[in-house]
């Protein structure tokens, strides 16, 4: 007898276009769809191009119209400005709508792109829900970002308008947007007719005559506009990948599919029931803060957080605890280095002990590899049900999943559970053939990819085929390596570049991050490899301790060392642990593990735009030198 998740995975692996046409109906089209995909003469697949809709009627006047306009859709929580803003669905519906007005008043409409370079305010949401109303597509670039990165984005999108705020607020900084806008403008080929600004009290930005117009003069005298129906087809955004230097990479979501995959993973992935408050605590200009901050909640009508903050220092490590128990949190989404920092600062989590958060059913983590060390602090201090899942930018939502919708699934520490309903998840060897239970390889998912999945890279087919679909035809390459166990579990081990060779043996750094991370004095840490001219590579760590640790660093380095040879073996190598202040990380929270390797290696560093604080390589450089 098979259980509710392998009976939906099933009916999916049987028939997926009936699977998925089933669950388009669950959505208000202007025109439904009458078959699921098709594909292009690029041999490229698309979903629900036959239907008609538009996102933001899905997201928002669907809701009013059926008599939930006075639920609250958002809540704007600032503790950087010391702010907190409540809009409902009707109050969220008439903004969209006026600002759709503005933008079409300067010339955009079904088609164009907009960049949105914005901070955490509800303005960056009316912009993107404004896009989709006009059938726009939106790009949206993060606010701070380095002028020349936003040139690039700026020529390859080929923008009508920028959207954009006087600036953004830092725990310690206010970061100017206005200068890097105009730099930007000067540096990039295509020229973009008008910038609306929106003005925060921190700084008011210098406006341009004639080329910028400022956010809330333009809103006094808009006009409301409809919704414009799109194809499902069509595209809804542009999303540049975290990992982009010199050409970028725009990422294409798909009106339709994007739609359909949306709603079925709020109640499948999430467990959310329509009214329930979701948090995912993100960033809007990551994929997370596209599908779970704005998207997803509003078309299953949730109310979603928007939060100008960090899990620490904004004031301290109970911040997101805070939160919880005031907006009555059902469930949390954010990236395991979110609660690394916390456990860093706050080991006891004296913090979670202060705030009633019986509200929060559910934790949700992705954005990199929840180790099990992370995993277990977290269960044993919340008592909830710790969910890892698996995904991507590219593919929009979890790949895999604890399907909490169909059936909750036992756990297992280090693995994301089992493929979501829609995805047809396999390991492959080097040759292309699938690996046994327990071996570990590349993970590949078959084409089709399922609705809301990237059907190919802005404008460079070529390159979307080379980079995802050559290596093994028929199928999508993560770029991941894993493994899938006897009871069909998937673990992921790691970026498929993660694995090192040392004299021939392949071996996976994942693995030695568990057992290095597994030391109670360690809140983080990198593996990665280097170069040696004996063995080829030899794998190198390097650990942050927790914040009350006060023994010896060279203590810890050397007992991991001999940890990992006891449970990998001599064959691992593992000599080199260095104890560091902090990692480099990405704005979303992924360690730059090829940056340190090429840092040790004394390679010329390619830092990804997408870093925190560049800065950082000097001073592990410094610690390096010390040592």
């Amino acid at each position: 007898m098979l259980g509710p998740y392998k009976q939906q995975y099933e009916s999916f692996k049987q028939n997926p276009a009936q699977f998925w046409l089933e669950q388009a109906k669950r959505l208000p089209w202007y025109k439904k769809p009458e078959h699921a995909y098709t594909q292009d003469t690029d041999g490229l697949y698309h979903w629900f191009d036959d239907g008609q809709l538009n996102t933001c009627f899905l997201a928002l006047d669907q809701h009013v119209i059926a008599g939930f306009g006075e639920q609250t859709a958002l809540i704007y929580d600032s503790p950087v400005t010391n702010t907190q803003q409540k809009y409902s669905y009707y109050q969220l519906q008439q903004e969209v709508a006026k600002f759709a007005g503005v933008m079409q008043s300067l010339g955009v409409s079904k088609g164009d792109r907009v960049v949105i370079y914005m901070p955490m305010i509800p303005q960056a949401v009316i912009g993107m829900l404004a896009c989709a109303r006009l059938g726009a597509i939106h790009s949206v670039v993060f606010g701070g970002f380095a002028a020349h990165e936003l040139a690039i984005r700026i020529d390859d999108a080929k923008p009508k308008l920028i959207l954009s705020a006087s600036c953004g607020v830092e725990i310690d900084s206010v970061i100017e947007y206005k200068p890097l806008i105009d730099h930007a403008i000067a540096l990039a080929n295509h020229k973009i007719d008008h910038c609306v600004i929106y003005q925060r009290e921190q700084v008011a930005a210098t406006l341009i005559p004639l080329r910028d117009i400022n956010w809330d003069e333009a809103m006094q005298t808009a006009t409301a506009v409809e919704p414009v129906p799109v194809s499902g087809s069509d595209p809804l955004y542009i999303l540049y990948t975290s990992g982009t230097t010199g050409t970028p990479k725009g990422v294409v979501r798909e009106n339709g599919g994007h739609g359909v995959a949306m709603h079925y993973s709020m109640e499948t992935v999430y467990g959310m029931q329509p009214g329930d408050v979701f948090w995912a605590a993100s960033d809007i200009g990551w994929v997370v803060g596209h599908s779970y901050i704005v998207y997803a909640p509003l078309i299953y009508r949730c109310t979603t957080i928007l939060y100008e903050g960090k899990p620490v220092r904004t004031p301290d490590a109970s911040a997101f605890w805070r939160v919880v128990e005031q907006y009555q949190v059902n469930a949390l989404f954010t990236a395991p280095t979110a609660f690394r920092a916390i456990k860093k600062e706050d080991p006891n989590a004296e913090g979670f002990k202060q705030y009633n958060t019986r509200s929060l059913k559910r934790i949700f983590l992705a954005g990199e590899r929840l180790d099990p060390p992370t995993y277990s602090w977290l269960k044993e201090k919340t008592k909830l049900p710790i969910l890892d899942h698996w995904w991507q930018t590219e593919t929009g939502w979890a790949i895999a999943c604890n399907p909490v919708g169909i059936e909750e699934l036992v756990t297992k520490p280090g693995s994301s559970t089992v493929p979501t309903p829609g995805f047809d998840v396999q390991i492959l060897n080097m040759q292309g053939k699938q690996c046994a239970p327990n071996e570990q390889g590349v993970v590949a998912i078959k084409l089709p990819l399922p609705p809301g999945c990237l059907p190919t890279i802005w404008q460079n087919t070529a390159r979307f085929k080379t980079g995802y679909l050559t290596q093994y035809p028929g199928y999508y390459l993560s770029g991941d390596g894993g493994y899938i166990d006897d009871d069909g579990y998937l673990f992921i081990m790691g970026r498929t570049d993660d694995v090192i060779n040392v004299a021939g043996h392949r071996l996976s750094t994942g693995e030695m991050e568990e057992i290095v991370a597994s030391h109670p004095a360690v809140a983080e840490c990198a593996v990665f490899g280097v170069t040696d001219t004996l063995k080829g590579q030899l794998p190198m760590a390097m650990i942050v301790l927790k914040n009350d640790f006060t023994g010896s660093p060279t203590d810890v380095e050397q007992a991991l060392v001999q940890t990992v040879r006891n449970q990998i073996g001599a064959i691992a190598c593992l000599k080199t642990i260095v104890s560091v202040e902090r990692l480099p990380k990405t704005r979303s929270g992924k360690i730059l593990r090829k940056n340190l390797r090429q840092l040790v290696d004394g390679d010329e560093l390619q830092i990804p735009s997408t870093i925190d604080d560049a800065g950082i390589f000097e001073e592990i450089n410094q610690q390096l030198t010390l040592r």
